[in-house]
C-alpha cells in the first residue's frame, strides 16, 4: 500500500469536513474529553477492601481501595523502636552522667588510692628487709608487682571519674544526633508507605474503573483505580494543516456538540506542534495538506453536564 493510500484510510472524524464545492464552513472534528486520573499501586500487595463501586461519584480524599497493611505496620513499629532507641542514647549523652554514677566513681578512686598507699608501704618494708637478707627475692618481686597493680587500678579509676565529670565529646553527641535523624527519616518513610496502602481519591469525579477485585494480589505500579475528573469537558479535535497558520493560543471559536442545539464557546488552550501522523518532510505537496494536529479547546460552564466521548466539531477561521 502506498503512502497516499495509507493517508486515504484516516477516519473522516480526524480530517477537515468540506463540501464538494469547498464552500462549507471548515471544521475540525474530535470528541469531548475529561481529565482521567490513574492511581497506581506502590507495592505488590493483596486488596482487602473496595468501598466504592464503579460509576459512583467520589470526593477528593475518599477511600477507594485498601491493601493489606500487616507487613508494613510491623515495619513501622520496628522503625519507631529504632527511633526511640536513638533518642534515648542522645539524651544520655546530652544530659550527662547521674550523680549516683559520679559518687560511685569517686568511692572507687578513694578505694584504689588507699590500696596504692598500702601497697607502697608494703613494698618499702620488703625492700628494707631484702637489703638485710631477711626475705627472699621472690617476696620482693611480689611486693613490686602488687604495688604496680594498685597504681594501675588507681590511674584507671581516676580516668573514669574524670570522664564522668567532663562529659562526652562533642563528636559523640553529633554522631548520636545524626543517628537520631536517620531513624526519624526511616520512620517517616515507613509511615508514608503505610499510608500509600490506602488508595484515596486525589480529585473529585466519577469512579471510572477498578481493574482488580478484592483478594487479588496486585503487581507493583499497576493501575488500580481510574477516576474521570468532574471538571468541565473540553474538546479534543484534529486541526488540518492548512488551518494551523490561522490559530493561536487563547483564540475563541464556536464548538458544536452532537445532540446539543446551541454552539458552545471554546478557547484554544493547547495546540500540538507535531503532526499526528507521518512527518511532513516525508510527504509530497498533495499528501502534506492531509496532515492533522491535535488541539484542545476549553468550553464554557454549559459543557459541565455533557457526557464524555461524544463527537464535537470546531468551526475554523
Amino acid at each position: 500500500m502506498t503512502l497516499s493510500q495509507v493517508l486515504r484510510t484516516i477516519p473522516p472524524l480526524l480530517l477537515l469536513l468540506s463540501g464538494c464545492n469547498g464552500a462549507e464552513q471548515p471544521q475540525a472534528l474530535g470528541t469531548l474529553e475529561r481529565d482521567r486520573v490513574l492511581l497506581r499501586a506502590t507495592t505488590s500487595e493483596i486488596i482487602t477492601a473496595q468501598p466504592k463501586r464503579e460509576g459512583s461519584l467520589v470526593e477528593a480524599g475518599e477511600l477507594l481501595l485498601q491493601f493489606d497493611t500487616r507487613k508494613q505496620t510491623a515495619r513501622v513499629a520496628s522503625a519507631q523502636a529504632q527511633w526511640h532507641k536513638a533518642q534515648a542514647y542522645l539524651l544520655r549523652l546530652t544530659n550527662g552522667e547521674r550523680p549516683e554514677d559520679i559518687a560511685s566513681a569517686q568511692a572507687n578512686l578513694e578505694r584504689t588510692t588507699a590500696a596504692m598507699v598500702q601497697a607502697e608501704k608494703a613494698y618499702r618494708r620488703i625492700a628494707k628487709l631484702k637489703q638485710q637478707n631477711l626475705v627472699s627475692q621472690s617476696e620482693l618481686d611480689q611486693a613490686i608487682a602488687s604495688r604496680d597493680q594498685t597504681i594501675a587500678e588507681h590511674d584507671a579509676a581516676n580516668e573514669a571519674l574524670s570522664k564522668l565529670i567532663v562529659g562526652v565529646r562533642q563528636e559523640d553527641i553529633q554522631q548520636a544526633q545524626a543517628a537520631l535523624d536517620a531513624a526519624a527519616a526511616e520512620l517517616d518513610l515507613a509511615q508514608q508507605l503505610l499510608e500509600d496502602l490506602s488508595i484515596t481519591a486525589t480529585r473529585s469525579g466519577r469512579l471510572d474503573s477498578l481493574p482488580f477485585n478484592v483478594g487479588e494480589r496486585v503487581p507493583a505500579n499497576a493501575v488500580v483505580v481510574a477516576i474521570q475528573a468532574d471538571n468541565a469537558a473540553y474538546a479534543r479535535v484534529y486541526i488540518p494543516a492548512p488551518a494551523m497558520a490561522k490559530l493561536s493560543i487563547g483564540m475563541q471559536l464556536k464548538v458544536h456538540i452532537d445532540g446539543h442545539d446551541a454552539p458552545l464557546n471554546g478557547t484554544l488552550r493547547w495546540l500540538s506542534r507535531e503532526p499526528a501522523f507521518t512527518p511532513y518532510y516525508a510527504l509530497n505537496q498533495q499528501d502534506r495538506s492531509r496532515l492533522v494536529y491535535l488541539a484542545e479547546f476549553d468550553l464554557d460552564d454549559s459543557a459541565q453536564s455533557l457526557p464524555t466521548g461524544i463527537p464535537a466539531q470546531v468551526e475554523l477561521p
